[in-house]
């Protein structure tokens, strides 16, 4: 059945990019600003940007978006972290933060328009309480059903992050407060290929160590 996304009404989800060597490979691939995804790949500052607020994210076996106005919509199967008023990394659940990969692409000051819209986060099942020494190699895995078959299946690593965890998380929070805490979205390292897009219908499964999050698709 359905259950409620971890997070408060009023607590806000926030996501980090391009920090996965294929998240970094697949910016470029599409984007009309390539060098930008290079050099923020390669700086010390992480790309931070807000996702969502709780009331708008979706819950294990709810359903998520695609935009009416995008026609290459991916999920982005993420380790999300849960970090305390005080910015300590108290635990993870599993995310999805839905891209439009044309909209983003086309001019990388969209991405708010691409990242930021009804029904494109979805978080669950639960929270696991961990220490961020425990989260250095969890698996993540995805995978899309399409009428009874796979559409598509990959995997990674939280080994495959090219930042710790702490030092995305110090970013986030370096002049940012959060008293109620916050979920931090820490990018993903499994992209569909270039021509692959989500379609009404696709159930969306991700798995993050032991957790699984499952959602339908709907525009």
């Amino acid at each position: 059945g359905d259950l409620l996304a971890p997070v408060d009404a009023a607590q806000e989800v926030w996501a980090a990019g391009v920090t996965y060597l294929r998240s970094r490979e697949a910016r470029v691939e599409e984007s009309q600003s390539k060098d930008l995804y290079e050099k923020v790949y390669e700086a010390d500052r992480v790309e931070v940007f807000f996702k969502a607020i709780g009331w708008r994210v979706a819950g294990h076996g709810e359903a998520v978006r695609i935009r009416r106005d995008s026609r290459w919509n991916v999920p982005e199967p993420e380790l999300t972290l849960v970090l305390n008023g005080a910015g300590d990394i108290v635990g993870y659940c599993a995310g999805n933060d839905m891209s439009s990969r044309d909209i983003e692409g086309e001019n990388a000051l969209y991405l708010p328009q691409a990242k930021i819209y009804d029904g494109s986060c979805a978080l669950g099942p639960g929270i696991l309480l961990a220490d961020p020494d425990s989260l250095v190699d969890l698996p993540i895995r995805m995978s899309i059903r399409r009428g009874g078959a796979v559409a598509f299946q990959g995997e990674t690593s939280s080994a495959q992050l090219k930042r710790s965890l702490e030092e995305i998380a110090g970013w986030l929070t370096r002049e940012l407060a959060f008293p109620d805490g916050v979920l931090l979205m820490t990018g993903t390292g499994i992209v569909p290929p270039d021509d692959f897009s989500l379609a009404v219908g696709d159930t969306v499964r991700i798995e993050v160590g032991e957790l699984v999050l499952e959602n339908v698709v709907e525009r």
